[in-house]
């Protein structure tokens, strides 16, 4: 069972958002709030899998709320909604350990997936955001950090796949590759980035302008 927990200071959209994650039989809303003034609190009540995180709340913001999940509960994945594409924001909310992005306009089966693919370790984002992302860090990257981190042609593939939100099977059909070859790249991805995670991967990929 998937727990997912809200915060977003919408009352309706909070109840809206419970009551679809509730027709899945396979996930559950563990409880939902308005801001992040309580989230360590909160987090350690529910005991939540994946966090559904609006981004623009009063008191204490989404923003600051992934930091301080992120500081206590590192292996809680943190989903970030927003109704713009705010690029500081997301710039800010990626580099806080977000593990994806969606805007709030997102369909409804999406934003599902979006919750089962972030728990399964992926970094699910709305193409605009991901592009927007990528932009923004690939010109303020490091220019030989490709040479230093040893990184071949298809890992830089397989990477630009994870940085965009594909699923492991997704990157696989676009560059007609099996499953499991797909996994053995992004096993040495790992290692040549030194990190343990896809959004350790993303993060890494982002800060350095990789790709």
């Amino acid at each position: 069972m998937l727990k997912v927990a809200i915060f977003d200071d919408n009352a309706a959209r909070c109840e809206a958002l419970a009551r679809l994650i509730g027709t899945d039989p396979d996930m559950r809303c563990v409880g939902h709030f308005p801001d992040c003034r309580e989230v360590l609190r909160h987090m350690a009540e529910t005991e939540p899998d994946v966090v559904l995180m609006d981004i623009d709340m009063p008191h204490v913001d989404g923003i600051r709320g992934v930091e301080l999940i992120k500081s206590q509960f590192p292996e809680v994945r943190v989903l970030m909604q927003t109704v713009f594409e705010d690029e500081d924001k997301v710039f800010a909310a990626v580099l806080a350990g977000a593990d994806g992005y969606l805007l709030k306009q997102t369909t409804p089966t999406r934003l599902m997936e979006s919750l089962k693919e972030v728990a399964d370790g992926g970094s699910p984002m709305t193409p605009i955001i991901a592009r927007k992302v990528l932009t923004f860090f690939t010109k303020r990257g490091n220019t030989s950090a490709k040479d230093d981190f040893d990184l071949s042609g298809r890992e830089l593939d397989i990477l630009r796949g994870l940085v965009d939100g594909l699923t492991y099977k997704m990157i696989a059909a676009k560059h007609a590759i099996t499953y499991s070859t797909v996994n053995a790249h992004v096993t040495r991805i790992y290692k040549k980035l030194h990190v343990a995670s896809v959004a350790s991967a993303v993060k890494v990929a982002l800060r350095e302008g990789l790709v």
